[in-house]
């Protein structure tokens, strides 16, 4: 099983995921990237970063990103340089150490639905992060917003 995610580093939230047994385009990042912008309007420009990935730099999701106008730009890491990708790096050692290595699943079914549970519920809402000032997700998004009231 493969495990995609696109995460928004300002808040360090897994805005979009995909559970597929191959790699292709069609099964990994365009479901991902289809659930990062259901749930999030881009309204101004960003940068969408990941590594070189067959998957990233294919036509069809460079295409994709190119409808959008401008509005995303694409930025991948140079070969060699797995420190770019410091963030989803470290989601995935996390995601490992904290939930999957804790788990046998029989089915994919099984992994999909703990995986994407343990990334909603737990990640996503309720787990510290120290790049958030040891906070959650969501109290560091409350935090933000009422810094932005009180302005």
């Amino acid at each position: 099983m493969y495990l995609t995610v696109i995460i928004d580093l300002f808040h360090r939230k897994v805005v979009g995921c995909s559970m597929s047994q191959t790699l292709s385009t069609n099964d990994t990042i365009i479901p991902a990237f289809n659930m990062a912008v259901a749930s999030n309007t881009i309204t101004e420009e960003l940068i969408f970063h990941s590594d070189r990935g067959t998957q990233y730099a294919s036509y069809k999701f460079t295409n994709i990103l190119k409808s959008y106008k401008g509005l995303i730009k694409q930025s991948m890491s140079r070969k060699g340089n797995c420190w770019d990708n410091a963030v989803a790096e470290n989601f995935f050692k996390s995601l490992k150490v904290e939930w999957v290595y804790k788990h046998n699943y029989w089915l994919s079914s099984e992994a999909d639905l703990s995986i994407f549970q343990w990334i909603e519920t737990w990640y996503n809402r309720r787990r510290i992060h120290s790049s958030l000032g040891y906070k959650s997700i969501e109290g560091f998004k409350i935090e933000m917003f009422n810094q932005k009231v009180a302005e």
